[in-house]
């Protein structure tokens, strides 16, 4: 190929690289403004699995190319999208054994964030991983907090019966031999 030919393709490449980024920030951008204005928490909860993969892609793309402060932001972003959809049931559904929906998605979608977050950990340079370690600090909180509403104890109101012993058979008395 000549240099002119490799110089075409190389700035043809960059530029469908940086296309691919801008509308992969565009899609992100949407999905955060129909998230922050949706009212219903359990739509809010649903909404953030688009969102959350959307947030995950990015940071794909920026460990790529090796921009580990945009995945800290974007990672706090996601940490704080979930702490606004698990106050939003909390206030809407107060009582998660019962309403379920948001909470099990929320659930489901926090632990594959903490899944997504500690594979960034694993290759992150030493500098950036106190942020991060943050990050997947609240996200396990969140998560223990929405087990913990979903499954709450239960408390007995009555203590258990005693436990007695069986009542042993008695054998029949015998009949007497003449």
């Amino acid at each position: 190929m000549k240099p002119r030919g490799r110089h075409i393709a190389i700035v043809g490449s960059l530029a469908f690289g940086l296309a691919f980024i801008l509308a992969a920030t565009d899609v992100l951008a949407e999905l955060q403004a129909h998230f922050d204005h949706e009212t219903n928490a359990v739509h809010k909860a649903k909404l953030l699995d688009k969102l959350a993969d959307a947030e995950f892609n990015q940071t794909r793309t920026s460990g790529t190319a090796g921009d580990y402060n945009a995945i800290g932001l974007i990672l706090e972003k996601y940490r704080d999208n979930v702490r606004v959809s698990l106050d939003a049931l909390k206030k809407e559904h107060p009582d998660a054994e019962r309403h379920s929906n948001g909470y099990r998605q929320l659930e489901i979608n926090v632990r594959k964030g903490i899944h997504e977050v500690d594979e960034i950990l694993l290759i992150a340079p030493e500098q950036y991983k106190p942020p991060i370690s943050i990050v997947r600090h609240d996200l396990a909180a969140s998560e223990d907090e929405l087990i913990a509403m979903l499954f709450p104890p239960h408390h007995q109101t009555q203590p258990p019966p005693p436990i007695t012993a069986p009542p042993v058979a008695t054998p029949p008395p015998s009949e007497k031999q003449p």
